[in-house]
């Protein structure tokens, strides 16, 4: 581990890069009775952390490397701190970027490189854009800077861990971090070990996209089946091997928080500092008050790396929709109720003087009726499982959706319900890439034979949309071939609650 701290020590990252600011988030800390603190590296020129590591790495070519060029995948942070450091290094840097990239991300890049950088179109997906880097390096010569799976990138992202005890010279009980690839989870943990053994060092990753947890906890890397895109600056489907390596030695301990926690995180963030981070930007922070809710001490000194702050504006109105969720102020239930008169007013006499947030309901059957309900809270989880112990208590068959994804994705704003003609129908969500033809592709490569007889879209403002789609086939096998030939992300959801109770067959 010496040759990470010597290369960390002498990483020129301030080439660049900012000394940024390590913030007290005071009302943070009166709610959780800790002394909380953020690293503000979402206050960096690219607006994340990325461009410690690329500059690093980019620096330490040889003469000939630099004049061959490099090249690099990437359609966000990455790409920002590679083409930052093209153009103040003067190197020569093909970007390769998935079509489905938003215009706002492709003009940062080009306004940040300038002329040094040539941005290549490539696939819908990382990976796709990924193996044609791969392609066009071997062609021509190349070198790849590597988002995360590098020894001088990994050593430009430790000095954030560098300047953090700096700051901070006094007792520090935890700092947590985000981890995708691992490249900044290796890097900080490698300096803190080195310099301050006492402090944990927590890894955080969402928990549709664990990848770095699922590799420790087993004993070896492998490659996720599905990664959530929410948080799509850590959304890694396998970590990296050197990160890896030191990761698994030296981390202390990971946890995994939901999307619901990302917005909760993300709000806290806006009140204390006024930063608007990206959901990668703010799972350190969810991480760490989920952590500390765990914790019997108090008083703790805890930091939160915010590692960046790149965001679509229209991603806004998505997470202030979760955040009441995450933060536990909000309940979602699905209850029976029987298809009787004066039913629905004994149960909203049930639920007395409780702030309804939404109500949703359709026919049924003559003998019930499925409705989907939203509540306020201010006593947390605590009191959700109160009120749906008094509704069952009443003999209403009820169900706690608040942590159930499509129900809060989907059904909450679909209108129907359940139809008596569907039969052999399979529900499954999709992530559409953002682009023309998408739909398209998806019909054609899907054919004709299967019968589609649910489709549902929502967009949060991401790369890809969230798409719900029923289909009827009579042949399972010829099905999964033809979703398997689409190459969308798909998850199954036949086996839903929320699908067997509102939508399937009556």
């Amino acid at each position: 581990m010496q040759h990470y701290i010597e290369k960390i020590l002498t990483a020129p990252v301030y080439d660049v890069a900012i000394k940024t600011p390590l913030d007290a988030m005071p009302r943070l800390s009166d709610r959780l009775g800790h002394n909380v603190l953020c690293k503000r590296e979402d206050l960096q020129p690219v607006f994340s952390f990325k461009l410690r590591g690329a500059y690093t790495k980019m620096y330490r070519l040889s003469a000939e490397e630099r004049a061959r060029g490099v090249i690099c995948a990437s359609a966000g942070n990455h790409a920002q701190g590679v083409a930052l450091s093209a153009r103040r290094l003067g190197i020569r840097a093909v970007i390769v970027m998935p079509v489905t990239t938003p215009a706002i991300k492709i003009d940062a890049v080009r306004r940040l490189g300038g002329a040094q950088v040539e941005i290549v179109l490539h696939g819908d997906y990382y990976d796709a854009a990924s193996q044609h880097a791969r392609e066009l390096q071997e062609a021509h010569g190349y070198s790849y800077i590597h988002p995360f799976d590098d020894p001088d990138v990994i050593a430009g992202q430790g000095t954030i861990a560098l300047e953090i005890l700096t700051q901070h010279p006094h007792h520090i009980d935890a700092i947590f971090v985000p981890c995708g690839g691992g490249g900044l989870l290796a890097g900080i943990v490698a300096l803190v070990k080195a310099l301050r053994p006492d402090v944990k060092v927590i890894g955080v990753e969402p928990e549709d996209a664990a990848s770095m947890t699922t590799a420790v906890r087993g004993g070896k890397r492998q490659v996720l089946d599905h990664v959530g895109i929410f948080a799509d600056g850590v959304a890694v489907k396998m970590p990296g091997e050197l990160t890896f390596d030191l990761i698994k030695r030296c981390v202390d301990d990971f946890i995994t928080v939901s999307t619901d926690e990302i917005c909760a995180a993300m709000k806290d963030l806006f009140d204390d500092t006024r930063a608007v981070a990206e959901p990668s930007g703010a799972v350190a922070a969810a991480g760490l008050k989920k952590w500390a809710a765990q914790q019997s001490a108090q008083n703790l000194t805890l930091i939160n790396i915010v590692s960046g702050a790149n965001m679509n504006f229209d991603r806004l109105h998505y997470v202030t929709g979760r955040t009441a969720i995450g933060e536990q102020r909000n309940g979602l239930i699905a209850v029976t109720i029987p298809e009787i008169p004066g039913a629905f007013l004994e149960f909203c006499t049930l639920l007395g003087r409780q702030n309804v947030t939404e109500f949703n309901y359709r026919y049924q059957s003559a003998e019930q009726a499925q409705i989907f309900v939203g509540v306020e809270l201010s006593g947390g989880r605590a009191e959700l499982d109160g009120i749906i112990e008094k509704l069952r208590g009443h003999g209403y068959d009820s169900e706690d959706l608040t942590d159930n994804e499509l129900a809060k994705s989907h059904l909450r704003y679909m209108i129907g319900g359940a139809s008596a003609a569907v039969a052999n129908e399979r529900l499954f969500r999709f992530g559409f890439p953002e682009r023309p033809g998408a739909l398209l592709h998806f019909l054609q490569t899907l054919g004709s034979k299967d019968n589609i007889s649910l489709f549902h879209y929502r967009n949060h403002g991401s790369d890809y949309g969230n798409v719900l789609v029923g289909i009827q086939s009579a042949n399972p096998a010829e099905l999964e071939a033809h979703l398997a030939a689409i190459g969308y992300d798909y998850i199954e959801e036949t086996g839903n609650s929320v699908y067997q109770r509102f939508l399937k067959t009556a």
